[in-house]
């Protein structure tokens, strides 16, 4: 093992964590039979300088202190032990293998058959058993210095109700931006640049959710056809920031980047959530290969079928799914959550596929391990938590169904806008739910609107300019004969598919666009924009972008007089709702007059003026209708047990492809139009109408009037 000195060390923390004196190595693995750890002087060296037998076992950890050991150190384990698939161990002393702790990892994944623990090509296919050194081929951990300068960096803590979401992709957001400076472009510190910095605040995020940033791994398919996993919906190390994402030249620097990054943006105001995938690995199924969790422990990390433990138990459509039974995986994953909370400063989560962590035998329980330890974890608790709440698995869908500390990626909200823009018929009652925080999928949970996170357009589908401009998905660039992806094969009859230059079309485009914005912004509940919505981002109608890293992908920021229109747009509408507190409300609508009010807090009307009526509800093309928002009547006060307050205002959403005659409500009210859809610039803002008077909704359209 060579001459350094190996002292008894400590099973707790996992990982390699330095001390300022040396480094203590601790591993979990309760079925190998023995495990050495490897020490390599550089990140490209073929075999390691030292290997050091781990003699000391606390139970199912394996562990060793050395003395002298710095930051900057290169290692990785082999783990031996059975190879006996049928029985769900496969254990291969020959591989290589990354720390499921490593804080930081080095090299990229050189693709060859010595990275299967299986002869490739064998009959047998991965009941044989292959005998080749991985080392050359696979990246490698890295002991970090945990020590940063954060100075008086606190978390902003922005309430959910006061939260509006840009979803994100580190790389692709910045790779083309000509105000960043070109060393910076595509990484952590280019996302943290004055130029960015200035965009999100001047439209008013508050919060960034950045696309998959632990370190994950290229499919050897889409390597072999020369695509990437752009998203990163592949992880291989759940506490290290991937490596790809950062400028800097040191060994292990990317760490001390992302903090930086989460720095400068917390000294704007603008919080860091990340999705997260503690669904599944970056391992594949029994044909993938074997690069960490699969070598340290197959049957203990994975959940595997129990007729037959050879194979794996696939809810997420991946090829694994990670065993969320085995209180180890729980472990990994809470002190996973926990690192990136107190060591990162990371302000939530966004839980992708998050229905198969709830799993216990096989139906998705509320109730399970994983919310129980999450609910009582004084550190996770207290962050946002957002799920995505399905899977591809039975029963997997559960929009409305997670715990009270939980938001929710709200797909009805998605799909019901949708309907209604394009002009589907019986689609005003859902929108009616979707509008003011959805009640029905949230409210008998003891839940507030603040549950929904709602969106239109998410880094799964269209952008918002594809979904009002293509008929359906052109995938034809990722290889699959535009086979992936979801079908979203329908008309918003804007004219012929595809991207044209033809003023009319693009008018009626954008402002389709623009009203689904409106929309997003005006509805109760956390809305989410989608990064480069706002420029009008095209993907030329790919939607399953998830393995284009090029300019499909990345954001293009030559801003043409559309965009900028656009981009001003979005805006003021996120500058509307921000001003408004009835349009954030912290409860739901009770439909009555509160406290006195002369008006009931949320009244429903049709183009008549009238109130809806059951009969109204159900017909089926009703595509206009009207809502008045008691701005006196919110019934909630703020932090200083203040009552909150604000203008009444009245929303109208038509859309219906010809105008309509809108009675605008009161006798004895006046209104003020502050809000228009159908013009680029509307030129009817600030008109006044009076109770009684028929105004002109134009087609497909909102407007929106505050009364004075």
């Amino acid at each position: 093992m060579g001459g350094k000195p190996v002292w008894v060390g400590k099973p707790y923390p996992l990982g390699a964590n330095w001390d300022g004196k040396g480094v203590n190595f601790a591993i979990f693995s309760e079925n190998a039979t023995s495990i050495e750890l490897l020490l390599f002087d550089k990140p490209e060296a073929k075999t390691p300088k030292e290997r050091v037998g781990l003699e000391e076992r606390s139970g199912d950890v394996w562990h060793a202190y050395l003395p002298d050991i710095t930051p900057g150190q290169v290692y990785a384990y082999r783990v031996n032990g059975p190879y006996e698939p049928q029985r769900g161990f496969r254990f291969n002393p020959n591989k290589t293998l990354i720390d499921p702790y490593a804080k930081a990892t080095v090299g990229s994944f050189n693709w060859s058959g010595a990275l299967f623990g299986y002869r490739v090509g064998d009959p047998n296919e991965d009941l044989s058993k292959d005998e080749q050194d991985s080392t050359e081929h696979v990246p490698k951990s890295v002991v970090i210095d945990p020590d940063f300068n954060w100075d008086d960096d606190t978390p902003p803590r922005t309430p959910l109700s006061e939260t509006l979401i840009y979803e994100v992709h580190v790389k692709g957001c910045t790779v083309r931006h000509p105000g960043v400076e070109e060393s910076k472009r595509g990484t952590y510190s280019g996302l943290a640049s004055p130029k960015m910095i200035q965009h999100f605040k001047d439209i008013g995020v508050s919060a960034l959710e950045l696309l998959p940033v632990h370190e994950h791994v290229d499919s050897k398919s889409l390597v072999q056809m020369g695509l990437a996993n752009y998203w990163g919906y592949n992880t291989i190390a759940y506490f290290a920031p991937q490596s790809s994402y950062s400028g800097s030249s040191l060994i292990g620097g990317q760490v001390r980047e992302f903090k930086e990054m989460v720095k400068a943006l917390h000294r704007e105001g603008i919080e860091i959530i990340l999705d997260v995938v503690y669904n599944h690995t970056g391992e594949g199924n029994q044909l993938g290969p074997t690069l960490s969790f699969r070598g340290i422990d197959n049957a203990a990390y994975y959940r595997l079928s129990p007729e037959n433990p050879r194979f794996y138990v696939d809810y997420t459509g991946t090829g694994n799914s990670l065993n969320v039974r085995h209180p180890r995986v729980i472990q990994l994953i809470m002190d996973s959550l926990r690192y990136w909370v107190e060591e990162m400063h990371i302000d939530g989560f966004r839980f992708d596929l998050a229905s198969t962590l709830a799993r216990e035998l096989h139906e998705v329980d509320r109730l399970s391990t994983f919310f129980e330890v999450i609910a009582q974890d004084p550190v996770i608790s207290r962050v946002k938590l957002i799920a995505e709440p399905w899977d591809l698995g039975q029963g997997g869908y559960q929009v409305g169904n997670f715990p009270t500390l939980w938001a929710e990626w709200n797909g009805k909200y998605r799909d019901t806008i949708r309907k209604f823009w394009r002009g589907d018929e019986r689609q005003v009652a859902d929108l009616a739910y979707r509008l003011t925080g959805s009640s029905d999928l949230y409210q008998s949970g003891m839940r507030t609107p603040h549950a929904s996170v709602n969106f239109v357009t998410c880094h799964d589908g269209f952008t918002l300019r594809d979904l009002v401009s293509y008929d359906q998905k052109h995938n034809e660039a990722n290889k699959e004969e535009n086979r992936d992806g979801t079908n979203e094969n329908y008309s918003w009859n804007c004219g012929t598919e595809g991207e044209t230059r033809d003023p009319a079309i693009n008018k009626l485009r954008d402002r389709q666009m623009r009203n689904v914005l409106a929309t997003l912004f005006l509805s109760q509940g956390v809305p989410m924009l989608l990064g480069g919505d706002e420029i009008c981002r095209t993907q030329m109608g790919n939607n399953n972008g998830y393995c284009q890293d090029n300019e499909t992908s990345w954001y293009d920021w030559k801003l043409d007089e559309r965009k900028i229109a656009m981009l001003d747009f979005t805006r003021r509408a996120i500058h509307f709702m921000k001003q408004h507190p009835v349009l954030r409300r912290r409860r739901f609508f009770q439909g009555r007059k509160l406290f006195g009010s002369d008006v009931k807090d949320i009244t429903w009307l049709q183009h008549d003026g009238t109130e809806m009526t059951e009969e109204a509800w159900q017909r089926s093309q009703v595509h206009t209708i009207g809502i008045v928002l008691a701005g006196d009547a919110i019934d909630e006060f703020n932090e200083r047990g203040e009552r909150i307050s604000d203008e009444t205002l009245l929303i109208l959403l038509n859309a219906d492809p010809q105008p309509i005659p809108f009675v605008i409500p009161g006798k004895e009210w006046r209104w003020k139009m502050v809000f228009n859809t159908y013009e680029d610039r509307p030129t009817h803002v600030d008109r006044l109408a009076t109770g009684g008077e028929k105004v002109t909704l134009e087609e497909r359209s909102v407007v929106v009037f505050q009364r004075t």
